[in-house]
């Protein structure tokens, strides 16, 4: 086993968390906060931008069984990387689109598919996507964690989350965990 970690920020990290849980060889994906100047951030700080983190989710992972770039086309395909400081309805620096890398090859892949994607014109817009180092993670609050399976009914998780979350089934159904 190969254990290596990712970090994603792609607006309100419900849903990434969620969708990066039911990957197989995923052994955790915790939400949380990255990128900013605070200590042990809490949810209200990060909520008015202040604080210069990102929601983000924190992915452990066996390379041995999924690869960085498979995260990398997962996260690409589950928000839109051309809204700077924003995912819909949901504005602010800490909803913004980024990637936290790890080590120089997690660098070199994110890049490297960034281009890729710019080059066929993917999307409609260039995109915006940040990439920058690693810094201390900040696990969000345990109400936080697990939040689209623990509150499926919840008018955001119906409107916003569902929908993505079916698309990513749909696209990614040969790497879901078998149940």
């Amino acid at each position: 086993m190969t254990t290596q970690i990712a970090t994603f920020g792609a607006g309100c990290f419900w849903c990434l968390e969620a969708a990066m849980n039911q990957l197989q060889g995923v052994e955790t994906a915790i939400s949380g906060y990255m990128g900013g100047h605070t200590q042990n951030p809490s949810y209200q700080q990060i909520c008015t931008g202040q604080t210069g983190h990102a929601e983000v989710v924190q992915v452990r992972f066996d390379a041995d069984v999924i690869r960085f770039q498979q995260l990398c086309q997962i996260f690409f395909c589950l928000h839109d990387p051309t809204q700077l400081n924003r995912q819909g309805n949901d504005v602010g620096t800490q909803y913004r689109s980024v990637i936290f890398f790890h080590n120089e090859q997690q660098q070199q892949e994110a890049s490297q598919l960034m281009a890729e994607l710019s080059q066929q014109q993917v999307f409609a817009a260039p995109i915006v996507t940040e990439l920058s180092p690693a810094s201390t993670f900040y696990p969000a609050e345990g109400y936080h964690q697990g939040y689209f399976l623990q509150n499926p009914n919840q008018g955001y998780c119906q409107f916003i989350v569902a929908p993505k979350m079916a698309k990513f089934r749909a696209a990614f159904a040969a790497l879901l965990k078998k149940h």
